[in-house]
């Protein structure tokens, strides 16, 4: 098992890399220099209690959490979260200087509205290798507001500068939205094939059987199945159809259990366990809140 490396604060982040003490303790923003992508990270996984934003560019090299690698390609910007295990291959600079990382303690917005909103923002969870792609006009929007982040916090701090720091974090998560959904917009026929295949996982799961020895098909196991993470799924699929990925499943579900009611001998709750539920009450209330009717009287009816 890899050694895991526990960085609880901002400081433990400048000592490591062998930056200056930092000018705020809950926030501060570094450059992807030398320091960072020379420094010998060894055969082991990081795990920082820390949110972190980081724009990679002219960066050559591979940085994985989950399952997935990600290779550094020109302008991506990626998303880590507190405790999020982290793992950093060797890489080279091909241009030093254009790549920051914004990293702030939970603290720091604990108290805020962001703090209590963060979690809305699902690119946090999504996989290293769903990061977002910029043009050079979001890039330079994002620098920005980083600029005006790391100017405030270099100045003396005064009872404002906390206030300021957390409403152009806001901004950065803000616009990140925006480019996300352009970044799932401009990518809509690649997107098509991949809801064909999430439908088609769906489809199989339930026509081979594996409901009565798993459970009821969950977004979690589609979005493995498609090497990729359940937030990024999710988002997408409510992007392209307007409806989430539960919906769909909910949906086929109830649309199998329609044909069974009507076309087959087994008894409700036979269908109930066939369809993954682990309650037939559990699945009649789901029937009956999709068709407003419950199973029994749907077979009357029909």
């Amino acid at each position: 098992m890899k050694e895991i490396l526990r960085i609880k604060g901002i400081a433990e982040v400048h000592e490591l890399f062998g930056f200056t003490k930092p000018k705020h303790p809950l926030v501060t923003v570094l450059p992807i220099d030398e320091r960072m992508t020379s420094f010998d990270y060894g055969d082991v996984k990081y795990a920082c209690n820390l949110f972190q934003i980081s724009l990679k560019t002219g960066i050559a090299g591979s940085f994985s959490y989950g399952r997935n690698a990600y290779d550094f390609q020109e302008g991506t910007l990626t998303f880590l979260k507190p405790n999020q295990t982290a793992k950093v291959e060797k890489s080279e600079v091909v241009e030093v200087g254009k790549g920051w990382t914004l990293i702030f303690h939970p603290d720091l917005i604990r108290k805020s509205e962001l703090g209590q909103a963060i979690e809305e923002y699902s690119f946090f969870n999504y996989e290293v290798h769903e990061a977002l792609h910029l043009s050079d006009d979001e890039k330079r929007s994002l620098t920005d507001l980083v600029k005006k982040i790391e100017e405030e916090y270099q100045k003396n701090i005064d009872k404002h500068s906390q206030e300021i720091i957390i409403a152009n974090i806001e901004m950065i998560l803000k616009y990140s939205n925006r480019y996300y959904d352009r970044q799932f917009y401009t990518r809509s026929n690649w997107h098509k094939d991949l809801i064909s295949k999430f439908e088609h996982v769906v489809k199989n799961y339930y026509q081979s059987g594996k409901a009565e020895e798993m459970g009821v098909l969950s977004v979690q196991y589609c979005a493995e199945a498609l090497a990729m993470s359940s937030n990024y799924l999710g988002d997408l699929i409510k992007m392209e159809t307007g409806r989430s990925a539960k919906d769909h499943i909910r949906d086929y579900v109830i649309e199998k259990a329609k044909t069974k009611l009507l076309g087959a001998n087994q008894s409700i709750s036979e269908i109930a366990y066939s369809l993954g539920f682990e309650y037939p009450q559990s699945f009649n209330r789901l029937f009956k809140a999709r068709t407003g009717m419950s199973p029994s009287k749907y077979r009357r009816l029909n």
